[in-house]
């Protein structure tokens, strides 16, 4: 197995451009258990931990830009604020460890159903950066980004660069089910974002369907529907529940079965909901 270790994100473009089966490895929390376990052998790694433009973030208004090599903790200790529910994700993924070497780029580069960074990215519309030598920088809508199991809209040469994300314009939570409460994969997960200057809310699943998605019949359900000042009615929490559950296409596995994973998908929806609400209400009465 080759080595690769650019030093500068040119260097880094255009190794991947000369050999695409390149594997990238950041924080390696994914890849090297792979690699460790025999389930994957590439013909070389891509090194990306001296490249020191991927590890930084930065703010132009209200719009965030994320290093693709941003460990976790960095989004928990400086954007939680800004990004309240990618950080409440950030929180839940593995141990202390993890959290400081693995990234949102390299969770999207995996593109695991079960990934946590998905549902908030999905429910708050952002967008990642991509680039490759040949054909420069492009940006791809999250809904756009995941193509199949742990397959993503990236092409053979192009590497992460960032993701793009809004400041939250109102209240963001993730809840995930697992079978402990800590350092565990997801066996569904959720998230919700309220746009209330736009009178929308946003959602994301994970771990429940081939990808990860958002829950569009009940996004647009919602449109439809909400009050946006006044409490929620029950019958319009049940059946947001019920649509985010049917959005989902989940199966049966080690770690749970597709009827739980829907069932559960419901209780998230309906809960990060509430709690998201009752923000959205004591923001407007404060």
């Amino acid at each position: 197995m080759e080595f690769l270790r650019p030093t500068t994100w040119a260097e880094a473009l255009a190794a991947k451009a000369d050999q695409p089966d390149a594997v990238p490895l950041q924080g390696g929390t994914d890849v090297m258990v792979e690699i460790n376990f025999s389930v994957r052998r590439p013909p070389a790694l891509l090194d990306l931990t001296a490249v020191p433009e991927l590890a930084t973030w930065s703010r132009d208004g209200d719009r965030y830009r994320i290093g693709a090599a941003v460990p976790y903790s960095t989004i928990i200790a400086e954007l939680g604020g800004a990004l309240p529910g990618l950080a409440q994700a950030a929180r839940t993924v593995g141990s202390p460890q993890i959290r400081n070497r693995g990234s949102v780029g390299g969770n999207l580069g995996a593109a695991s159903p079960a990934g946590d960074s998905h549902p908030p990215l999905l429910a708050a519309g952002a967008a990642v950066e991509v680039e490759s030598r040949e054909r420069g920088l492009r940006t791809i809508p999250a809904e756009e980004f995941y193509l199949g199991v742990k397959r993503s809209a990236l092409l053979p040469d192009e590497l992460i660069k960032a993701v793009r994300v809004e400041r939250a314009a109102g209240p963001q939570y993730f809840a995930k089910v697992g079978t402990r409460n800590a350092m565990v994969i997801a066996v569904c997960s959720f998230a919700v974002a309220l746009h209330p200057g736009e009178r929308r809310v946003g959602t994301g699943l994970g771990s429940a369907a081939p990808t990860p998605r958002r829950a569009l019949e009940a996004e647009e359900f919602l449109a439809a529907e909400l009050d946006w000042s006044a409490p929620l009615e029950p019958a319009l929490l049940a059946r947001f529940g019920e649509l985010c559950a049917s959005a989902a296409a989940p199966i049966d596995d080690v770690r749970g079965t597709a009827d739980y994973r829907r069932h559960a998908i419901a209780v998230l929806a309906r809960r990060t909901l509430t709690w998201a609400w009752q923000d959205h209400l004591e923001r407007r009465a404060a």
